[in-house]
């Protein structure tokens, strides 16, 4: 009896050794991803001493079986061991994880350790973790010192005054490391570790680490130093900024790698709020149009991203003299994508400038700009009109952007004509529906008729979005007729098109609409010679089915004509329409079901 108890007691793990032994990668891959059970199998004790240090030596060799282990182990394993007071036994595998050759197991590694360290008491925080954390950073590969950098911040402020003068001398260790990509790891992970220390530990200890990185002769590990930048200047206050940042700040604008221009250009809105008033206008306006007339396309496209955002740090004189005229030469610029860019940001500017301003200097480069041989320049503009409306109205703004809608509304790549159709709803709200209906009216009906079936699809989906704007009343009036006209065309693709639009458009409709205007047109396409449409308007019959299930009075609707219409359609001589008139059948009998038991 007691033989066959210890053999099922020692099953589970001795399971788990034997799949991770075997050659196939995918059965070792399972197996971790049962670890947790098999610790639930065994219990907290046995889990803890027989399962984590078994896990701790069977390194596996394969980096997708490593990483699948450092994530089950952060995913609350000290449940499975006996709770939060054995957590630290965790730290034994993943330290050796942290350690391994290949990036993504040893972030994940870190990852984990940091999860564990959340719930470490101090106790266990000195007595365990610091003793790793200084084991990583000691470590004769540069891949555990790496893996350290990471993990100084999240116990810093649990430990006591010895240990964090401790820490901060060993960080900065990391920072004067030989080895490059060490210096990028402590680069990139000063910030977070900055944020926990108090003013004068940033002044004495992360400034001098910041100054030493950000001077670095590898631009991989000065980029990084933008962020850590950000964060010190966030902890000390506008004086100190001035004093022990702005040499660095200034070095790093002018930075002759383009990678590193181009993080500062990218978080230059985020740096401007941080540093004071003073120095935006002193020092960060000439910075900032040094960006934006930079060499390198991709410095100009970071910089035409922070246009609003920075403009709203400064007055209106200094926008309109020294942020403006690099505006005008962006929208000029000849890498397309900064233009794209531009006009993404450029609206922005609008709210700041006020009418008049907008009137004589924006609204002349939102007409360059809309003409611009680059679609995505033209859709990025008119995407974003709605805060120029807002300033200048709607008349003006009309006159300047009806002829490059046309325009692109007849473009001859059918994704730039499909891409101007997603837009229309939104320029709908804009204009409002009398210029609507004056000025793109026709032409959204004529997407209809495209060659291209995509641009078809889009154009009925367009129209079920407009009555979602504009109401029913106004597509009963203004899209419906012209969409029933179109199901007695000679070409069968115009009657396709309509059974199309109807299936589209039925369920946002009015119960009214549907019958006395949708369904006869519906209904006298059954009879089409194209079996195409006539198993179209049974798929039809089943949407309009379904959605007068939903509406009061539409049983009967269902019971008098759509019932009778798919009995016929049953009968067809084409197996697809008959397939669909059951289906829709179906659909019928359920919708007037539902509304004989709403009546009760």
């Amino acid at each position: 009896m007691s033989s066959v108890y210890d053999d099922t007691e020692t099953r589970p793990l001795q399971l788990l050794v034997d799949e991770l032994k075997s050659d196939d990668v995918q059965l070792r891959l399972n197996a971790i991803h049962r670890v947790s059970t098999i610790a639930l199998a065994l219990g907290a004790q046995r889990a803890r001493e027989e399962l984590v240090p078994f896990l701790a030596d069977a390194v596996d060799d394969e980096d997708e079986v490593l990483l699948a282990l450092a994530e089950e182990l952060g995913k609350n394993f000290d449940e499975y061991i006996g709770g939060k007071e054995y957590a630290h036994m965790l730290l034994v595998p993943l330290e050796t994880l942290s350690a391994v050759e290949e990036t993504l197991v040893r972030d994940r590694a870190t990852e984990s350790i940091t999860k564990v360290a959340a719930i470490l008491s101090p106790a266990q925080v000195e007595e365990f973790y610091l003793p790793l954390l200084k084991r990583l950073t000691k470590g004769e590969w540069f891949t555990s010192r790496t893996s350290a950098a990471s993990l100084y911040a999240p116990v810093y402020e649990a430990v006591s005054d010895v240990n964090k003068e401790e820490m901060r001398k060993a960080f900065a260790g990391l920072g004067s490391d030989d080895t490059p990509m060490v210096r990028r790891a402590a680069a990139k992970w000063l910030g977070p570790f900055t944020k926990k220390m108090s003013k004068e530990h940033v002044l004495s200890s992360a400034l001098p680490v910041y100054r030493k990185l950000s001077s670095d002769d590898q631009d991989s590990v000065r980029l990084l130093t933008v962020q850590d930048l950000i964060v010190i200047a966030q902890q000390l206050g506008p004086e100190d900024v001035k004093e022990h940042l702005l040499t660095q700040l200034r070095q790093s604008v002018s930075d002759k790698s383009w990678r590193v221009r181009y993080m500062v250009a990218n978080h230059f809105f985020q740096l401007a709020e941080t540093v004071g008033e003073d120095i935006v206008r002193e020092d960060l306006v000439g910075a900032f149009v040094q960006l934006l007339k930079d060499n390198e396309a991709e410095v100009r496209t970071a910089g035409a991203g922070q246009i609003p955002g920075f403009a709203k740090l400064v007055d209106r004189d200094l926008i309109l003299a020294r942020i403006l005229p690099c505006v005008r030469d962006l929208s000029q610029d000849v890498s397309q994508h900064v233009r794209a860019a531009l006009a993404t940001q450029i609206s922005g500017l609008a709210p700041l400038l006020g009418k008049e301003a907008t009137i004589e200097h924006l609204l002349p480069l939102f007409l360059q700009l809309l003409k611009d041989e680059f679609p995505d320049v033209r859709l990025n503009i008119i995407s974003k009109l709605e805060q120029v409306n807002a300033v200048i109205g709607i008349d003006l703004l009309s006159q300047s952007l009806l002829p490059a809608i046309v325009e692109l509304a007849e473009d001859k790549q059918w994704r730039v004509r499909q891409a101007i159709i997603e837009y229309i709803p939104l320029l709908a709200t804009q204009l409002g529906k009398t210029f609507f209906d004056e000025q793109l009216g026709n032409l959204c009906m004529s997407w209809l008729g495209d060659n291209v079936y995509s641009i078809r699809e889009a154009a009925t989906v367009n129209l079920r979005k407009l009555t979602e704007v504009f109401g029913v009343d106004w597509a009963k009036t203004t899209i419906v007729p012209k969409v029933v006209a179109m199901g007695s065309h000679p070409n069968y693709l115009y009657r396709m098109t309509t059974v199309l639009a109807i299936t589209t458009i039925a369920p946002t409709l009015s119960i009214e609409v549907i019958r006395d205007n949708i369904l006869p047109a519906l209904l006298s396409l059954m009879t089409d010679p194209i079996p195409n449409i006539r198993f179209n308007v049974a798929k039809s019959l089943e949407v309009i089915a379904q959605t007068l299930g939903k509406l009061s009075e539409g049983s009967d609707v269902s019971q008098q004509r759509i019932i009778p219409a798919v009995e016929t359609l049953k009968n067809d001589t084409d197996a697809d329409v008959r397939y669909f008139a059951n289906r829709a059948l179906q659909q019928a009998l359920r919708a007037t079901s539902t509304g004989e038991l709403s009546c009760i």
